[in-house]
């Protein structure tokens, strides 16, 4: 068997790079060949079977030389012309077995999503993958929508934590002295663009600050929004007290949150999140906007409610030390299942038509 996977390949460090790699790290244990295909705008050089293409040509050239059984593609966001293209191209390759993994949560329930149906190009497309995955319930759910068969539907959720990517390490200067300096600390991890309500959390430390005075926010990661934010942050009066650090290497991300008092996930629109899992494994209370598919666990709160937020993390605090641990098992059962998805799709199981 060999597998070529399409999708983000960090940096940055999202939640579908983490699936993607995990997947990878699992088949490569297992001496299975498994090379990559970025497709996002981050561009580096090739190296060890992570392909970066500098446009489309370049990517179609890939997908016809490299040699694999199993083409997996990962999308997350919006189902775009662009993207349905490119999944229609993955189908159509002769002798491979194609499959997608669908990780935005929150599309089904979206306008746009809402719109979709059977007789729509997403509809029309979806319909030729031999696997869909949907990583929740309301994902699969709508691929029955769109007219995917039963059996060519699966429903696995997000690569949880691996049990060697939590051994205690150091944090890079940066961090370490910003944590130093700060107690209680605050932490997101994700990317800086609209839907993650941001401003809000920016908005929220003063608030917390008069309750708890050495209290920072350090947030992780990077996006569109990081000029704009950096411009809010250096706005207010305690703009020292919080750390926009840009992307950090997963290991010292997961550190980082081993050694936060609290996790936010304040989103206008949003899925799952394997940061969100990976915080509850670490025993780290997170507090999220309720979107009606967090996990067990996770406080949650209306969007954009700033009353609500500052209720939550100061009755967080203020009970510090009670909290129960860790929710989310060290395991590869999800892995597992894509695994078992590909074996499905060597040996001869339908595919689709």
């Amino acid at each position: 068997m060999r597998v070529l996977q399409l999708g983000p390949y960090p940096p940055p460090h999202g939640g579908v790079q983490s699936n993607l790699v995990a997947i990878r790290k699992f088949l490569l244990k297992r001496n299975i060949p498994c090379a990559v295909i970025n497709i996002t705008r981050n561009r580096k050089a090739d190296a060890e079977a992570v392909y970066y293409p500098q446009s489309s040509v370049e990517l179609l050239e890939l997908l016809l030389r490299l040699k694999y059984d199993i083409v997996h593609l990962h999308l997350g966001g919006m189902l775009t012309r662009r993207l349905l293209g490119l999944s229609l191209v993955c189908c159509l390759i002769p002798k491979t077995k194609s499959v997608l993994t669908f990780h935005s949560g929150g599309y089904p329930s979206s306008p746009r999503g809402r719109k979709l149906g059977r007789n729509s190009l997403a509809g029309f497309v979806l319909r030729r993958f031999d696997r869909v995955i949907g990583v929740n319930p309301a994902i699969v759910e709508f691929f029955g929508k769109l007219g995917v068969p039963a059996e060519r539907r699966r429903l696995i959720y997000p690569h949880s934590l691996s049990a060697d990517w939590t051994e205690s390490r150091a944090l890079p200067d940066s961090l370490a002295n910003f944590f130093k300096s700060h107690s209680p600390l605050l932490i997101s991890v994700g990317l800086l663009e609209k839907e993650y309500d941001l401003p809000l959390q920016i908005e929220v430390l003063g608030q917390v600050r008069q309750q708890f005075p050495n209290a920072g926010l350090l947030m992780i990661g990077s996006g569109s929004l990081e000029a704009q934010l950096r411009s809010q942050i250096a706005a207010q009066s305690y703009s020292s007290h919080i750390l926009l650090s840009g992307d950090v290497a997963h290991k010292d991300t997961l550190q980082a949150i081993r050694q936060s008092d609290v996790m936010l996930r304040t989103t206008l629109y949003d899925g799952d999140a394997v940061s969100v899992r990976e915080a509850l494994y670490l025993g780290i209370p997170v507090i999220a906007s309720d979107n009606g598919m967090r996990p067990a666990g996770v406080r949650l709160i209306p969007s954009s409610n700033l009353d609500a937020l500052v209720n939550e993390i100061q009755d967080v605090l203020s009970t510090a030390g009670e909290q129960s641990g860790s929710t989310a098992p060290v395991d590869e059962t999800n892995i597992e299942a894509v695994f078992n998805v590909y074996q499905e799709l060597v040996s001869g199981s339908s595919g689709a038509s």
